[in-house]
């Protein structure tokens, strides 16, 4: 007995080692986001399957950028990643808050975006997230875009994370299209020795309640993170010392109401605006009551 009792003790050891293990590599390659990088956004449709005639694809997308992704919180169990972008030349940079993504290990709880502007509360098993990571990812506004959960790969000598969600129309078309209402995005998180890439495969899909999706058409994205000297990006670094105090207290008002685990539905303008631009006004005051005001003003309460 004692001989069995021993292999099985060595065995939970090396079985928890390696999991630590696991994790670390997880964690370093979440972070290996982090950085200065010239950026490469290219879009195009692939695929259409409309019945109009008519019908005009988006056109080919070809963009660059210099963009900075700022190490916000890093915890055993949470990540959170603040991308800020860089317009306009050396002389006179502008630094524009762009998408956040928080990484959460082991995460059971899950905003799934359904439409119009609806996301649905919904809850995993302990075993079905084991060993994955959970992306979360916000708009400028810190509100939510799309999530899921899936494991990191780490083989030949690439890491990799890969998964397939529901998320709202991107900003580069929700302002010019409107035949279509949820991208279904698979993504996946590439880190290479350059940086890393976000390729993306996505669905353009036209929902209505009670019925079957309609698949209008398809889209690939390929966004190359190339590594530059952290120098080149001092302005944004700079701009997020000065303002990170204020962001802190808008992701609070958010966790508040992502702690509810209801529901949530937001409306798309209060008086006349978008959230982001009562939070980008250069008036707003960012006080605990106004920024949790502004906030709630924005969910549509049932």
């Amino acid at each position: 007995m004692k001989r069995l009792i021993f292999p099985l003790f060595l065995l939970v050891v090396c079985s928890i080692t390696q999991a630590q293990n696991k994790k670390k590599q997880d964690q370093k390659a979440i972070k290996d986001m982090c950085g200065c990088y010239e950026v490469s956004f290219n879009f195009a449709e692939t695929f259409e399957y409309s019945n109009n005639e008519n019908y005009q694809p988006s056109k080919v997308k070809h963009d660059k950028g210099l963009e900075w992704v700022q190490l916000v919180e890093d915890h055993k169990n949470k990540i959170v990643l603040q991308h800020l972008l860089i317009v306009g030349s050396q002389a006179r940079q502008r630094v524009i808050k762009h998408w956040r993504q928080d990484w959460l290990y082991e995460n059971t709880d899950l905003y799934t975006y359904n439409m119009n502007n609806e996301w649905t509360f919904h809850s995993l098993a302990k075993k079905q997230v084991k060993g994955q990571w959970t992306q979360k990812v916000f708009q400028v506004d810190d509100s939510p875009r799309y999530e899921g959960s899936a494991a990191w790969i780490h083989t030949d000598g690439k890491s990799s994370w890969e998964n397939t969600a529901n998320a709202p129309l991107p900003r580069r078309e929700y302002t010019k299209r409107d035949d279509y209402n949820v991208t279904v995005r698979t993504n996946k998180h590439i880190i290479t020795q350059e940086g890393w890439v976000h390729d993306q495969d996505n669905d353009k899909v036209i929902r209505k309640k009670g019925q079957k999706d309609i698949l209008l058409a398809q889209e690939k994205g390929y966004n190359i993170y190339t590594k530059v000297d952290n120098n080149r990006c001092k302005s944004a670094q700079n701009w997020w010392k000065e303002h990170q105090d204020n962001w802190a207290k808008v992701r609070i008002q958010w966790d508040k109401i992502f702690a509810q685990k209801k529901d949530l539905q937001l409306e798309t303008s209060v008086n006349g605006k978008p959230l982001f631009s009562h939070l980008f006004d250069k008036e707003f005051k960012f006080t605990e009551e106004k920024v949790e005001e502004t906030i709630d003003s924005f969910v549509v309460k049932k």
